[in-house]
This record gives C-alpha cells, sequence and structure tokens, in this order.
C-alpha cells in the first residue's frame, strides 16, 4: 500500500508539479529551502488547496481525481501547523474533545489515555493554551490531531516556532510517534536535524518540483543531486549500541557495514540509534594505516565519482558493506590514489555524531 500523490497547479509567480509514490509507514520528510513548495504540497494532499490537475489515492482509497474531489473537512487525516491552533478560551481537556468528537465513535482507532499517555500531557488537561509553553501547546496540538483518528497525519513545520530548548523537549514525544503509531506521517521541515532524527523517506523540493524521492540514506547518498542536509553533504545510518567503553566515554555502534566508535550518549546496549556521517569528515586510504589518531577505519570499495561544487573537488560514493557512505576529496587526491569506481579503498571517519 502507498500514498499516490499528483498535483499539477499554478499562480502567478509560482507552479507545483509533483508526482510521488510514498510509503504508507513511517516519517516522510519534506526537506526544501523556503518558498519551494513544501507547504502547498501539504495543503494540496490535505484539500486545503485544490489543485484541479490532481490526483491524491491513500492506501487505496481515492481522495481526488479528475472526478471527485473530497474536501478537507471528509478527509481521515491530521494536520498540525507551525502555530498550535487551540481554542483559547477552551481548557487542553476540551479541545481534544473537540477533536475526538469529529470520529464517530466506532471509527476511533486512537483512545483517549493512549493519545494522552503518549504524548504526556495528563497533567496540562485542566489549563488553557495561554498558560502552556510553545512545547506544551505542540504536544497538546498533536494529541488532538491524533484523537481524529487519522489514516494520514500532516505535520507542517511544528517545531519552527519553538525556541532550541523546546525543540529539544518536543522531539523525543515525535521519535515516540514513529515508533509507536503505524499512522504514516508527511513531515515538512527545512530543519537537517529534524529530517535526520525523525525521517525513513525524504521528499527533496526545489521551485515546485520534487527533484529526489526515496528512503532516506539512500537518497542522502545520491552524486547526481547532492543534498545538503544544513552544513555539507552526508549520510545517515541506522545502527544499534552494541559496546560502551565507560573509561573512554565511547560506545561502539553497529551497522550494515561494520561499527563506528561515538561519544556515548548514555543510551543502552542494544538501544537502535543513527549516526550521520558528513562527506568532509571521510577521508580514504589504500591501506588501513596504523599510528593514526583515526579510530574508524572500516573497508569499503568505491562505487561511483562526481564533479562536486569546486571544480578542485571530487564527491564519491562508498560502499561501506551493505550501507552507502560519501567522502569528499580534492581532485589531486583522487588522481594520487588512482581511484576509479570498484577499487577497494579505507575509509577512515574522523567524526560520526548519533542523532537519536
Amino acid at each position: 500500500m502507498s500514498i499516490e500523490a499528483r498535483f499539477d497547479l499554478g499562480y502567478p509567480g509560482f507552479s507545483l508539479d509533483v508526482d510521488l509514490d510514498l510509503p504508507s509507514q513511517g516519517v516522510t520528510a519534506v526537506f526544501g529551502a523556503s518558498g519551494c513548495g513544501k507547504t502547498t504540497l501539504l495543503r494540496c494532499i490535505a484539500g486545503l488547496t485544490h489543485a484541479e490537475r490532481g490526483r491524491l489515492v491513500v492506501n487505496g482509497d481515492v481522495w481526488q481525481d479528475s472526478a471527485n474531489f473530497i474536501p478537507a473537512h471528509a478527509r481521515s487525516l491530521g494536520y498540525v501547523f507551525q502555530d498550535a491552533n487551540l481554542f483559547s478560551h477552551l481548557s487542553v481537556r476540551r479541545n481534544l474533545q473537540y477533536g475526538q468528537s469529529r470520529v464517530p465513535h466506532a471509527q476511533q482507532r486512537v483512545d483517549w489515555a493512549s493519545a494522552i499517555e503518549l504524548l504526556d500531557i495528563a497533567p496540562l488537561l485542566e489549563r488553557k493554551p495561554g498558560g502552556l509553553s510553545g512545547g506544551e501547546r505542540q504536544r497538546v496540538a498533536i494529541a488532538r490531531a491524533l484523537l481524529t483518528s487519522p489514516r494520514l497525519l500532516l505535520m507542517d513545520e511544528p517545531l519552527a516556532s519553538l525556541d532550541l530548548a523546546r525543540k529539544d523537549e518536543l522531539i523525543p514525544y515525535l521519535e515516540r510517534l514513529h515508533r509507536e503509531l503505524k499512522i504514516p506521517i508527511v513531515y515538512v521541515s527545512h530543519a537537517a536535524d529534524e529530517i535526520a532524527r525523525l525521517a525513513d523517506h525524504i521528499v527533496v523540493m526545489q521551485a515546485g518540483r520534487a527533484v529526489a524521492s526515496g528512503p532516506l540514506t539512500e537518497t542522502l547518498a545520491r552524486l547526481d543531486l547532492p543534498i545538503h542536509l544544513g552544513e555539507d553533504a552526508g549520510v545517515v545510518l541506522e545502527a544499534v549500541v552494541a559496546q560502551r567503553d565507560a573509561q573512554w566515554h565511547l560506545a561502539r555502534v553497529d551497522f550494515a557495514g561494520g561499527s563506528l566508535w561515538v561519544r556515548d550518549g548514555g543510551q543502552p546496549i542494544g538501544h537502535p540509534v543513527r549516526a550521520r556521517i558528513l562527506a568532509r569528515d571521510v577521508s580514504i586510504a589504500l591501506g588501513k594505516g596504523e599510528d593514526i589518531s583515526i579510530q574508524n577505519c572500516l573497508p569499503a570499495t568505491v562505487d561511483e565519482m562526481a564533479e562536486d561544487s569546486h571544480p578542485a573537488l571530487t564527491l564519491l560514493r562508498l560502499k561501506v558493506g551493505a550501507s552507502p557512505m560519501l567522502a569528499r576529496l580534492t581532485r589531486r587526491s583522487v588522481h594520487a590514489l588512482n581511484l576509479i569506481p570498484g577499487k577497494p579503498v579505507w575509509v577512515q571517519i574522523k567524526a560520526a555524531a548519533l542523532v537519536r
């Protein structure tokens, strides 16, 4: 099952033209610069914007095509905006009851107790939105959306209005949604840290077009369209904590291709984590090397090479076991090492950061 989203929409000075097949589980992040069409795409999926040339099919049910258009209020979806949009005159409890009341009892798939526990808002129920922090308001807004028992949850920059402390407060709750709910989430953001922590699938928007779409790690490793999540190109690897070295405050994480030693984040053995490795932090050697400060040195194969943003540089995609990795080298280094696709090498990883 999948979500089929095809929209062709034009405004003076802007057009949206996308043709997407999205997974019906996990978190799909819609990523791109301001003005690229992220929110317009989300509004078309929600039915808040009617793209007359459009088709939307959610797990086999047609929400829009050339002959049909289900209006926004009749679509089984939840929508969380950048601003929580709570009713200021109602208590948190009444705000949540409003969301739940939109769904007939027989169709309710998310119960009251589960939503309250998942977002940890039981202590807030009798308070009004004006007395809540920004993070608390967003948790209530998410719980209200969940209580509509949506088949699809849309989130439009839900952390953009929060300061860093409030973002850090809310991110773990979003990770719980990711782990514990079977509801597919389409998550709009331009923030690299949110994408790296939450996304399973990514859609990259540029000037109203979806220029890339696919699983997060594989899409980030593309050389035909290097995607910069923040300061540089790089990959995000799924891993698990396998060992901790208390003396040096390090942890070993295993991924499909090897192991990495990283700063110990306190996660228990067996806990799933994500490691982000930037291309600029990966160097290449023809031998394993001895007596070097770099702790992470893994066998790899050169998979593909491409010109980078400056004529002095080359971007390489490598295969480390089953996992892709990127490295940025000077063209002179590529020539000196005689690097070509298929050549076995050793990757030396200078830094890897756990993002969750």
